[in-house]
């Protein structure tokens, strides 16, 4: 039995599959008239890969999906085969950039290209984190490439194969010239490749973006609520009455109390946030010498900790309400802190482009790892603890919770606070 890929033919992944297979002399057949959405729905299909997703090998052995999986196969299908390095470092470093390929490269294209694509509904501030995360992603590829013409040694490994299949989507659809020209490592490593003999045999004529998808228009409601309102009703129906239901046997497991957060778990402290916040609001006069002192009068550097952050990309905040909508989505999105945490965020300048700069208190001698992780827009902040024992740091702290203006030279735009 020939090995079988099921898969369409400008599937990037299956791709990975076959590049393998034209240098390792393996012949691959590609299924013909394989439809996405039809041919992979199959019960045949589903046997061979239960999430019904592509592509997926048949061999004489059983089949083989997920693409990095399948060309592993393959390659090792030859004995000392050169895609996988002439020594136990050489096969580490190219697992290392297969993952790093799977891991840090796929993931931040796939989730700035397919909203713009309609797959999936759009938002801005996720498209900033991935465009944040692709460009941390390409940086440390273009340190690596800039000593280096191939990922691992001196020659095409599986690691190169992988690598430039995860980067074609972006190449060919969203990462323009102006974007790609900041990693020239990168490029010269891309157009390589995928010019070579047998990588362009597989890929075919690869063409950079011209241009950024538009973000799709906002879809109309579906025609149901329509149908729906036109359909005829029925007649109500006699609903017989059950019997009242007898009371659960005592044996019955208690429904578990939920989890507390970890910050609730802390040793008590003797600042009361709520009566911070309370004295922050209702302070309308004297605020350095009513708020300011009774902050640092409650404030418990054992149970609390300052932050200041600052926007990475200041310089793209060119227009001023699109800046002031960005802060606001990002407190709201805080909004899971509030038991936890009080902010100031200053929009500053009269002129573009704007920055953004925030101070932030909370509970805990670090910044709470579930804001960390739940809370996307904080990788495009830079933190910074505040240092106490430096009185220009502390004089700063009560500029930003007082909207002190001018703040550091400039005029405020506007202050938000967060309580």
């Amino acid at each position: 039995m020939a090995l079988v890929l099921h898969s369409g033919s400008a599937n990037k992944n299956a791709w990975k599959g076959l590049i393998a297979a034209e240098y390792s002399g393996v012949q691959v057949e590609l299924v013909k008239d394989f439809q996405m959405g039809v041919s992979n729905k199959t019960p045949e299909f589903i046997k061979m890969n239960p999430l019904g997703k592509v592509p997926v090998l048949e061999t004489p052995d059983g089949s083989v999906f997920e693409s990095n999986a399948i060309a592993r196969y393959v390659t090792r299908l030859k004995a000392d085969n050169p895609l996988y390095g002439s020594s136990l470092i050489e096969y580490a470093k190219i697992e290392q950039w297969m993952d790093f390929a799977a891991t840090e490269v796929d993931p931040g294209v796939a989730r700035w290209l397919y909203p713009r694509l309609g797959y999936g509904p759009f938002f801005q501030e996720a498209e900033e984190v991935a465009i944040y995360r692709s460009k941390r992603a390409l940086e440390a590829l273009n340190t690596h490439l800039a000593s280096n013409t191939y990922l691992v040694g001196h020659s095409v490994t599986l690691a190169d194969i992988v690598m430039t299949c995860n980067l074609y989507h972006g190449f060919s659809q969203i990462m323009i010239k102006s974007f790609t020209s900041q990693f020239p490592h990168v490029e010269r490593y891309f157009w390589t490749l995928v010019n070579l003999p047998n990588f362009r045999k597989v890929m075919g004529e690869v063409k950079q973006a011209e241009s950024v998808p538009p973000v799709p228009s906002a879809k109309k409601p579906a025609q149901a609520a329509h149908a729906k309102e036109s359909k005829p009703k029925e007649a109500k129906k006699e609903v017989k009455k059950e019997p009242a239901k007898e009371p659960a046997a005592e044996d019955e497991e208690a429904p578990k109390p939920k989890p507390k957060n970890p910050l609730d778990l802390l040793p008590p402290s003797k600042m009361i946030l709520d009566e911070w916040k309370r004295l922050y609001s209702n302070t309308k006069t004297n605020f350095r010498e009513v708020a300011i002192k009774g902050f640092w009068d409650m404030y418990d550097p054992e149970g609390y900790s300052l932050w200041f952050c600052e926007y990475k990309y200041n310089d793209e905040n060119t227009v001023s309400f699109v800046t002031l909508n960005k802060v606001g989505g990002f407190l709201q999105r805080m909004d899971l802190a509030r038991k936890y945490a009080f902010g100031k965020m200053l929009v500053i300048g009269s002129q573009p482009p704007y920055k953004v700069k925030g101070l932030w208190l909370f509970r805990g001698k670090e910044i709470p790892p579930f804001v960390l992780e739940e809370c996307y827009d904080m990788e495009l902040y830079e933190w910074t603890k505040v240092d106490l024992s430096d009185e220009a740091q502390k004089e700063r702290v009560n500029a930003m919770i007082e909207d002190q203006e001018p703040f550091e030279g400039e005029d405020l735009l506007d202050a938000k606070c967060f309580k």
